[in-house]
């Protein structure tokens, strides 16, 4: 519900466009639906709470009431995630991984799952300076196990919790396609993975094209993480990735049948 995303920015701030969207959506296979109302592109301006409230509020409750999908709300705002949870919202998503006031505190007392995610400095800086990573899987795992230790220590059970890589955020392109090819190493941590490739610039970056053509990179990226049972692939196109996703799952499960036999 941006108007300034990277890619699909002001597409769906209109109300009836965004129903169709979802509606469309589920047709393809979407079983979660993501709502944001503030971008966190590189580079993107912070907007108040009320006006991220205004973005989203209304059209979750427009979603929770028309379909049977979960919601997740894109959000470090403590009121934010309060208010989308009264709405009808079933996951809290935070790239900024429940650090901003009272944002850990509010998850707590709420019952959803929440999404952490690893990223260094934030949306206006973490790109300016990118830090340099002795091993970025292991940093990546060290980073997330301390935010998880955080949030039990505040009384979110980790059976709650969702981990999230970052792919684009406070890393270039050498350090996004390290993480994509090793993502499976982050199931030692024990919990589901969620991952947000589609159309970034790290495709962008490989094949010299603009966000509009990153369709057959982002099936492809997506594919390798499937091929690495990773839980959960947020992407802008979904038809097209639910069905590289399935042949990808169809594989692995007759490898695992030959191997068997």
């Amino acid at each position: 519900m941006t108007p300034d995303s990277f890619y699909d920015g002001g597409k769906y701030c209109n109300h009836n466009k965004a129903i169709k969207y979802v509606n469309n959506m589920i047709i393809n296979g979407a079983k979660i639906v993501d709502i944001g109302g503030e971008s966190t592109r590189p580079g993107s301006i912070p907007i108040s709470e009320q006006e991220e409230l205004d973005r989203v509020i209304p059209i979750i409750e427009k979603i929770h009431t028309r379909f049977d999908i979960l919601i997740s709300i894109d959000t470090s705002k403590a009121i934010v995630m309060k208010e989308a949870e009264k709405a009808g919202a079933h996951i809290i998503n935070d790239i900024r991984s429940l650090q901003e006031p009272n944002a850990l505190e509010t998850a707590a007392q709420s019952n959803l799952p929440i999404c952490i995610m690893h990223m260094i400095g934030t949306p206006q800086t973490m790109q300016q300076k990118i830090p340099k990573y002795k091993n970025i899987i292991s940093d990546i795992k060290n980073y997330l196990k301390q935010q998880i230790k955080r949030c039990e220590l505040a009384g979110i059970n980790k059976n709650r919790l969702i981990i999230d890589p970052g792919f684009g955020f406070s890393k270039n392109v050498i350090h996004n396609y390290q993480l994509l090819s090793n993502l499976y190493q982050l199931k030692t941590l024990q919990l589901p993975i969620l991952i947000g490739i589609s159309r970034k610039s790290m495709i962008g970056n490989i094949l010299k094209i603009p966000a509009n053509e990153r369709l057959i990179g982002s099936i492809a990226c997506a594919t390798i993480a499937a091929m690495q049972l990773i839980n959960i692939i947020r992407t802008h196109d979904i038809k097209e990735t639910y069905q590289a996703i399935k042949i990808a799952h169809t594989v692995i499960s007759n490898q695992k049948n030959y191997k068997n036999e």
